[in-house]
């Protein structure tokens, strides 16, 4: 991060790129280092935006999509040739979206999925406990939610390696030039693979979302092979990555804190407060918003156009929501935290990830409950490109 500067209005200025490699930890840390000095920031990176960085602001915002458009989601990306459905639609085709697949996250719809999601949870951790110890992050946190999102998306599970290459090269290619056409050409390849799959499921519809989203009607109509091949790439890319990036931080925590550790086993009944605590103390989603006319948030001047960062950490992490909020409590009370935002683009997955990270909770400290870091020190790096998750191996060990 380059200095901090103001301007001739004193505006605190940066320039920050987010999207860069940083140890692990240290992004939520300038967030947090950042929030304490001023609530919102020009960050002058690249083409330049604003960063939201306390909750009051970032709540105002999330909630207010007549003047903050989601047509954009990506900081650094104000005019993008791509559209990611639902997340970057506004208004009644958002709502007409939203409507149409609620039933498929519902709790009602996330509760039949429970003995599914268990059996195989239990057979991951199966395979690696006898090892006496794993990577956790390629060997459950990738394989483990990944598969339960390609069962619901009716795709193989055999080609999990080439869908993460993929994935990795849309969320985390740097913000570049180079990154820029990795990103594209992974784009294409991932719509060039789903338009296959359309067809071949028009053709044999079967129990899964892509079948029932070939049944949508959106204004009237069915919906087009343009947008259903966008709905497919961002159920691609939120499958791909939520899940793990935050089973990615919860067990790093609880490797590094063994007493919440060996109180979640003491008392499953802990287990899902501790969940809602890790989404709000590691909270890993930087969405993006677009000023659709002049206003002002907490004295901040946005100019119609203008793109603002919303790291959702810097909310949930900030005092003035929550009492000692740096500090990760896992029998936090009351815990009213929006790590999986807020306003009508609230994640509509939430159900749905709660579920898998309580039942992983579950298993994996039924079958393994002691166990540490390896190499300490050697391993967690954190990257952000629209999310922050650790990108090296998380060595675990534990005794056979």
């Amino acid at each position: 991060m380059g200095p901090v500067q103001s301007n001739e209005q004193s505006c605190p200025v940066v320039n920050l790129d987010y999207s860069a490699h940083r140890p692990q930890g240290e992004w939520i840390r300038t967030f947090d280092e950042l929030r304490a000095e001023a609530p919102w920031y020009r960050n002058d990176f690249g083409p330049g935006f604003w960063m939201m960085l306390n909750h009051e602001g970032i709540l105002e915002i999330l909630q207010n999509p007549e003047d903050f458009s989601s047509s954009s989601v990506v900081a650094m990306d104000p005019d993008p040739a791509y559209r990611w459905i639902p997340e970057m639609l506004d208004g009644e085709e958002h709502r007409e979206w939203r409507r149409q697949l609620a039933p498929a996250f519902s709790p009602r719809a996330i509760v039949r999925l429970e003995d599914r999601v268990r059996s195989w949870a239990r057979e991951v951790i199966d395979r690696i406990a006898e090892q006496g110890s794993c990577d956790f992050m390629a060997e459950f946190a990738q394989i483990y939610p990944t598969t339960i999102f390609l069962d619901l998306m009716g795709l193989p599970a055999a080609e999990l390696d080439t869908f993460m290459e993929w994935e990795h090269q849309i969320l985390r290619s740097p913000k570049t030039e180079e990154g820029r056409v990795l990103r594209m050409r992974a784009m294409r390849a991932v719509t060039g693979y789903f338009a296959e799959v359309v067809a071949r499921k028009r053709r044999e519809p079967g129990d899964d979302l892509i079948s029932a989203a070939l049944r949508f009607r959106i204004g009237g109509k069915p919906v087009g092979e343009e947008d259903l091949l966008a709905f497919c790439l961002l159920m691609f890319m939120a499958g791909l990555d939520t899940v793990t990036a935050t089973l990615g931080w919860s067990f790093l925590h609880l490797a590094r804190n063994p007493e919440d550790r060996e109180r979640i086993v003491a008392d499953p009944e802990l287990i899902p407060g501790a969940i809602e605590e890790f989404v709000r103390a590691y909270a890993i989603v930087l969405p993006g918003r677009k000023a659709t006319r002049d206003t002002e948030v907490q004295g901040c001047p946005i100019k119609e156009g203008d793109m603002v960062l919303l790291p959702l950490n810097a909310a949930t992490r900030d005092d003035g929501a929550f009492d000692d909020a740096r500090t990760v409590r896992i029998d936090r009370s009351p815990n009213n935290h929006i790590g999986f935002g807020a306003g009508p683009h609230r994640c509509l997955g939430s159900h749905l990830a709660r579920r898998e990270l309580r039942i992983a909770f579950e298993e994996w400290h039924a079958r393994i409950p002691s166990y540490r870091l390896a190499d300490e020190g050697s391993r967690e790096l954190l990257e952000s490109g629209g999310q922050l998750t650790l990108t090296t191996p998380l060595h675990l060990t534990w005794d056979v």
